[in-house]
């Protein structure tokens, strides 16, 4: 039972590792596992057939893409077959107490990413969100940059 218990430790390690270190998908590359909660609450989990994800990892971005996404009106992602991914874990948690009431009121759902790593597989360009367009299989066919500060959301998704 010892050792059952002391090797699940350690692939456990190995695989915090593998994760903490991955290096960014492209073209071509499979999506990982992705599994968290919206700011509802409610539980996502990636699955094959999503056709693009959009993923934040700077806040400054995120914010601004929340904005456009938002002018969109509600159901624009679901729409396009689009999930949102926002890296959260940087922000401290007095900051999320704030944060989080401000996001229930966006018409879109935003997958809170709050463990850091989790997104490392994501390519990323600063001051922008990624836009990964996928094959129904999952797996990446195109990868672009949106900048929300200067861009529209309105032709994301071709």
């Amino acid at each position: 039972m010892k050792n059952v218990i002391g090797l699940s430790f350690v692939l456990g390690i190995l695989l915090s590792c593998q994760l903490a270190t991955a290096a960014p998908v492209a073209v071509g590359d499979a999506i990982p596992a992705v599994a968290a909660k919206d700011q509802h609450g409610a539980a996502y989990t990636f699955t094959n057939g999503t056709a693009f994800l959009l993923v934040a990892v700077e806040m400054d971005a995120a914010k601004a893409a929340n904005q456009k996404l938002a002018a969109e009106g509600a159901g624009y992602l679901e729409k396009h077959g689009a999930a949102y991914l926002m890296d959260i874990h940087p922000m401290p948690g007095i900051a999320k107490v704030f944060a989080l009431p401000k996001m229930r009121k966006y018409p879109h759902r935003i997958v809170l990413i709050e463990t850091k790593g989790v997104l490392n597989w994501a390519p990323s360009k600063p001051g922008h969100v990624t836009l990964l367009a996928l094959k129904p299989e999952g797996r990446v066919s195109k990868i672009s940059y949106w900048n929300p500060a200067s861009e529209s959301a309105s032709g994301l998704f071709k």
